[in-house]
């Protein structure tokens, strides 16, 4: 597909960049929907977080890719950190610049850290799903050469011949774009002790993306770190898995001591 989705002279839209609208759009949209429901929310309090979370996400998202994927790279060509519409965004570096605007947002509005992030939790899929339906459009990320049914033929132009491989965009807008926001959505329609939504966003997502990597190839410029099928994205999710798991099993256990006193 082209990945320029309309051209206005010099004015050049790429279909990358206009699925992170989508995403903010939707993201803005939701936590509209979630501020109505929540005492400490309004839509004034959704807008202006969501503010300081798009920031994180572009921010947080190109500098950990420069760093965790193509540091080499950046170190060459420093100007190339500016060429978002190539691509290149990690969800781990975006993650952390997420988790330092709710820090920040968090203290700005006298409000709990877990308060911010269990709003933020059930928001962010809908970005997640726009991100992949993006690479998908942009030819990147593919899946490992298979012959699998479920392979699509694409044009390898390493190879400079028509490969089936697999779509793992698609695959990850699936599992970590509408079958997350389903299991956070639905876990967030009934009480849920402060933490916990936050928790299973990590945990779920890090179980999603460490399943996934088995059929993504390995980027180009790393390969694989350890043992020929350990990939970065792998790596960068094992933290997520416990520090998900660790934040469900303190919140539960804060309700029932605080249920019991």
């Amino acid at each position: 597909m082209n990945p320029v989705a309309f051209a206005l002279g010099p004015i050049w839209l790429h279909w990358y960049g206009f699925m992170y609208i989508v995403g903010f759009a939707g993201g803005f949209w939701l936590a509209v929907h979630r501020a109505r429901k929540l005492p400490a929310w309004n839509r004034d309090r959704a807008s202006d977080l969501l503010f300081y979370v798009a920031v994180g996400v572009v921010l947080g998202a190109r500098l950990g890719y420069m760093f965790f994927y193509d540091f080499a790279g950046f170190m060459n060509e420093p100007w190339r950190i500016v060429k978002v519409w190539q691509g290149g965004m990690s969800f781990h570096g975006g993650l952390i610049g997420v988790i330092l605007a709710m820090f920040w947002y968090a203290r700005k509005s006298r409000l709990r850290f877990f308060q911010v992030a269990d709003f933020v939790a059930p928001i962010v899929p809908i970005g997640l799903f726009a991100g992949r339906i993006g690479n998908f459009i942009n030819g990147e990320l593919w899946g490992k050469v298979t012959d699998s049914p479920l392979g699509m033929w694409v044009f390898d132009p390493q190879l400079q011949r028509m490969v089936q491989k697999y779509p793992t965009q698609l695959l990850e807008a699936l599992l970590e774009g509408l079958v997350l926001f389903a299991i956070l959505w639905g876990y967030t329609t009934k009480s849920c002790p402060e933490g916990a939504t936050s928790g299973l966003f990590l945990l779920c997502y890090g179980i999603f993306r460490f399943c996934v990597e088995f059929f993504r190839a390995p980027d180009a410029q790393l390969g694989y770190l350890v043992w020929n099928w350990v990939t970065m994205g792998q790596l960068l999710s094992l933290p997520m898995l416990a520090i998900g798991a660790g934040f469900i099993v303190r919140a539960y256990r804060r309700d029932v001591q605080a249920s019991s006193q």
